[in-house]
């Protein structure tokens, strides 16, 4: 059960927002460093906590990861993110920053706008 006090909603915003701002480009200051999709990035309830001090079981994020990928070391990296069921994890092995970013930013977008509809709903009733 997740234990992340922030709101879902405003914590998948804000992700959408850094991708947008090419949050995973390269640093300048470390351009031989890739990012970690999502681990590199505020959403992520141990970012910049090199101990993990947060078991990945506290994160909002593990409600899309499917039960038998809940254990693994980077658990969000395994959420299905379009119809093939493609995940993050997948994308990385293929190189391909521009597609998995593509791959995230629509499945962020989906997220939001279900989740908008579904507190609009809740609001009228």
């Amino acid at each position: 059960m997740a234990s992340d006090q922030r709101d879902i909603l405003e914590v998948l915003q804000d992700e959408l927002e850094f991708i947008e701002k090419g949050g995973y480009g390269r640093s300048v200051r470390t351009p031989w460093q890739s990012k970690s999709t999502l681990q590199d990035s505020l959403t992520c309830i141990n970012y910049v906590d090199p101990d993990r001090t947060h078991p990945c079981s506290e994160c909002h994020l593990l409600q899309f990861v499917s039960p038998q990928h809940r254990t693994e070391e980077v658990p969000c990296h395994f959420i299905p993110l379009n119809s093939e069921g493609e995940t993050i994890d997948e994308l990385e092995l293929l190189d391909n920053q521009a597609k998995l970013e593509r791959e995230v930013r629509a499945w962020l977008q989906a997220r939001i706008k279900e989740m908008e509809k579904e507190r609009a709903k809740r609001t009228t009733a």
